[in-house]
């Protein structure tokens, strides 16, 4: 017999923050945050991960004078985890319904791997919503598929690497669950850089991400954001999507991304400006892979603190 998971709330890790849930888009959605009084800041985690991949940032933002918070986005940590809605469309909408939920006519968004594809979701569907939009290691959602086909020795190889395998049914589930979710550290090992890997941080941030992805329907509802992203490409609905975000994004854009990004390749992060407006801004970082937030904070904090304020 299949022993239980953790409960979901025991994602509700301490901290300078507080937790509560808020429905949006149909569904109930955990967040943390430190309200310091100012614009709302929404921060979305990427695979494998949930909102606690922003501890180094939340606190910093409040301290700016903004109102921080981090979310589990649908599927993962204290959020709910319906069967379906794991395509662009809803988990943008989950968005924009949680900036009017909290209150808020208006957000900015800063958004890593998954979930920057989200907050460019975001700022094309729903426009009047976002302030800014800031990204981390995710490069425009049409930048990425147009390197896959164009780039196949490198993007296009990169994505096969990872997503690729978790197209399978069933079996990607059990390989990320067992060994209490050790794989789930050798992700992070491979798609990040050497000075993170040695830090005590990292050891940290793999404990936790490991029991997180053993909560009860978390590793399923992970699988499915890949498993639509590559099956729409071959349906209709991919190609209304492409059409719906092929606009370029009207408000200013700041992209970090690490120069050792295994996954998604600095070249396919620079080629987001066709989708981008005149005020934009890419930083690479040295010596970083796939986490530029959690593998160097003070630089991350400081990029977004100079962006955020303009």
């Amino acid at each position: 017999m299949r022993r239980a998971g953790p409960d979901p709330s025991s994602v509700r890790l301490s901290g300078p923050w507080t937790h509560r849930a808020v429905s949006a888009n149909g569904i109930r959605l955990h967040v943390a945050e430190c309200d310091g009084g100012g614009p709302l800041v929404v921060l979305l985690h990427g695979f494998p991960e949930f909102w606690w991949s922003w501890r180094h940032q939340l606190g910093h933002l409040a301290e700016l004078g903004f109102r921080a918070v981090a979310v589990d986005l649908r599927g993962y940590g204290d959020s709910d985890k319906p069967p379906r809605g794991y395509d662009l469309w809803t988990l943008a909408g989950d968005i924009a319904g949680l900036v009017r939920a909290l209150g808020e006519s208006r957000a900015h968004l800063v958004g890593h791997d998954w979930g920057g594809l989200i907050a460019w979701t975001v700022a094309a569907l729903h426009p009047r919503l976002v302030r800014s939009l800031a990204v981390v290691g995710a490069p425009h959602p049409l930048a990425v598929r147009a390197a896959v086909v164009r780039d196949p020795r490198g993007q296009g190889r990169a994505t096969a690497a990872y997503a690729l395998g978790f197209q399978l049914p069933r079996l990607p589930e059990r390989s990320l669950r067992a060994e209490d979710g050790a794989h789930v550290a050798r992700i992070l090992r491979a798609r990040a850089g050497a000075e993170w890997v040695a830090s005590p941080d990292f050891a940290e941030a793999a404990a936790c991400y490991r029991h997180a992805i053993q909560v009860p329907g978390v590793v399923h509802s992970a699988m499915e954001y890949y498993r639509w992203a590559l099956r729409s490409q071959f349906r209709a609905e991919g190609r209304r999507f492409a059409a719906a975000v092929a606009r370029s994004t009207a408000v200013p854009v700041l992209q970090i991304h690490g120069a050792q990004d295994p996954c998604m390749l600095v070249r396919t992060a620079a080629a987001s400006q066709r989708w981008i407006g005149a005020d934009h801004r890419l930083h690479v970082l040295p010596a970083t892979g796939h986490f530029p937030h959690e593998e160097r904070p003070g630089e991350t904090n400081a990029l977004l603190a100079g962006f955020l304020v303009t």
